[in-house]
Parts: C-alpha cells; sequence; structure tokens
C-alpha cells in the first residue's frame, strides 16, 4: 500500500526537523536499583539525543539532506549538542543559542539485563517557543517537517505555513501538551508510543484507538511503535502490522529506539517505498540502534540498514 500523500519537490532539504534536543548522561546497572539501596554502576557516558535531533542525525546518516531547527542554551552542553550536529552534517542554519538558558538534559538509567532505560530529564522554559517566536522562514524548506508536541502553538503556525506549500507533516508524540488538540488536525504522519492513545481518547483498544484518532483528527497516517513487538500503522482503513528485528548481539540500551523509528519510516516515505517497506525500515533502525549505548552511537548507513532486512526476508523464506 502506498502513502496515501505526494512529496513536494524542488525543497533544499528533504526532511526539517523542529523541536528537542537533550545531552543525556547514560549510567547502566547490572539490575535496576532498588529504593534508598546502593549500586556499582557497569558503565557511563555522555551522549547527545533529544527526540528530532536524534531524527535528524538518523535521516543525514542514511544520505538524506535534513536541517535541525531547534534552541539551546549557552552553557557547555548547549556547545557539545550543536558540535555533534555539525559533525553529523545536519544544517543548524536555524539553531539558537539563549542567553541565560540551560541546554536540556537527561540522566537516564539503563539495566542491563534488558536494555531498557528510565529517563529523568529537565528542560529549561526558556527554551520553549510560543506562536509568536515559531521559527516560520525554515517550516517550508523541507519536504516534511517533523516535529515534537511540546511547543504546540508553535508548530501550528509552522505546520500551517509549511502545507500551504506542499510539506508533508510528521509529529512525534507521546503525551498531551497544552495546545495539541488545534495542532492534531495539521498532521499527515502521528507516529505515537503504544501508551498515547488511550491518554488522548480514552480508548483501551489499540485498533480502535488509532480509528478514533484518524477520525477526530484526520491524519491519514496514524501508528504506533511497540518496542521490541514492532508497530502498528493505520491508513486507508488498513491496519499494517510489522514485527520487530532481533538487535544484533543483544539490546544494549533503548534510548533513542522511538526515534530510530521515526528514521525508518521517514526514510521509507522520501524513498518512495509501500507503509508496509517503510514500517519494516523503520524497526529495522530501530533495532540497530539498540546495538550500543546512546540515542546515536548505532544509527545505521544505509548499507546496514538494507543487510538486515535482506537477511530478514531470507529468513522468513
Amino acid at each position: 500500500m502506498k502513502f496515501s500523500f505526494e512529496l513536494p519537490e524542488n525543497k533544499r532539504f528533504d526532511v526539517v526537523g523542529f523541536g528537542t534536543n537533550a545531552v543525556d548522561f547514560l549510567i547502566q546497572v547490572p539490575a535496576y536499583p532498588a529504593y534508598a539501596s546502593k549500586i556499582e554502576l557497569s558503565d557511563y557516558a555522555r551522549a547527545a539525543g533529544g527526540e528530532v535531533a536524534t531524527t535528524m542525525v538518523g535521516l543525514r546518516r542514511l544520505g538524506l539532506k535534513t536541517a535541525y531547527v531547534g534552541r539551546f542554551g549557552d552553557d557547555r552542553e548547549g556547545d557539545y549538542g550543536l558540535q555533534t550536529l555539525r559533525d553529523a552534517e545536519v544544517d543548524i542554519s536555524f539553531a539558537e543559542r539563549i542567553a541565560g538558558a540551560k541546554t536540556q538534559i537527561a540522566f537516564i538509567v539503563i539495566d542491563d539485563r534488558t536494555g531498557e532505560r528510565t529517563v529523568i530529564w529537565q528542560r529549561d522554559k526558556l527554551l520553549a517557543y510560543d506562536e509568536t517566536a515559531a521559527p516560520l522562514d525554515a517550516a517550508a524548506l523541507g519536504k516534511i517537517l517533523h516535529f515534537t508536541t511540546h511547543d504546540a502553538r508553535a508548530c501550528r503556525q509552522m505546520a500551517q505555513r509549511a502545507k500551504a506549500t506542499g510539506t508533508i507533516i510528521s509529529s512525534d508524540v507521546d503525551n498531551i501538551f497544552d495546545g495539541i488538540g488545534e495542532l492534531l488536525p495539521h498532521i499527515d504522519v502521528l507516529i505515537c508510543s503504544a501508551e498515547f492513545p488511550e491518554k488522548l481518547v480514552g480508548t483501551r483498544d489499540r485498533r480502535d484507538s488509532l480509528r478514533e484518532i484518524k477520525s477526530r483528527f484526520g491524519c491519514r497516517v496514524v501508528g504506533m511503535t511497540l518496542g521490541e513487538k514492532g508497530s502498528l500503522l493505520f491508513c486507508e482503513n488498513e491496519f499494517v502490522e510489522t514485527a520487530g528485528f532481533q538487535v544484533p548481539g543483544g539490546c544494549r540500551d533503548t534510548t533513542g529506539a522511538g526515534d530510530a523509528f521515526r528514521v525508518g519510516l521517514l526514510y521509507g516515505l522520501i524513498r518512495g517505498e509501500t507503509i508496509e517497506n517503510s514500517a519494516q525500515m523503520a524497526n529495522a533502525v530501530a533495532a540497530l540502534k539498540c546495538r550500543a549505548l546512546g540515542a546515536r552511537t548505532a544509527l545505521p548507513n544505509a548499507s546496514e540498514l538494507h543487510e538486515i532486512i535482506k537477511n530478514q526476508r531470507s529468513r522468513n523464506l
């Protein structure tokens, strides 16, 4: 099944990302510690993250042209976060430094046994965009505009400007933020966590909740990530359920796996793949990401992505 829309041509970028960046401090432990206990860590690292910034790096690693639009503090973490995007060759012409602000950080505790993580984060209010500060000049520069919904009213302004030029709107959402109800009708591809649909529409059954989101808000593709079980997408009144991939060498860290899923899905969309193939790419990128500590460390190049898919198809013959 093909996606139910066409990508615009003659755009400066394949994908423009608007939203979160972060610096992650990752701590691996043999098992998640009990309350008021002590435990020796297995490993630790500092790594760049943030949903949108990570997605732009992942798409760039696959060969697409990407730009990141967002705010950093004027601190050491901001220096580091911006440099990682430069190193990845993501365009940062529209990134900002905010005087007196702290760059978003997260402390992430990872259980060695499963690679599952617990995230403790902070985002400085000075980094937020309201509707009057939305960087509209960047909105329509890509074939796809991808954002998180933390600053929902600014995102709505961006989406309206972008859609006027035919840009496809994609969103990464896992929580309900102020103004999200007015934003959702502008989104073409809405991919969320497994828990979000019930929060939004109050329907526990996964398929019914996706149907209800599409009915209420009109998003043309609605879907959810299901961890190691894969994903479930709903488009054109059909469900596409796609199995997950085994992580080569075993899962070390799930931090950023959802961001990696968006990388693969948007990559498939840009390449003109079917929804089924794009979902398979999305699950493959997510699995490959989990090979190493950090949201971006093990994001694959195109050769690695196509190799794991080829091997999976060979096993299924």
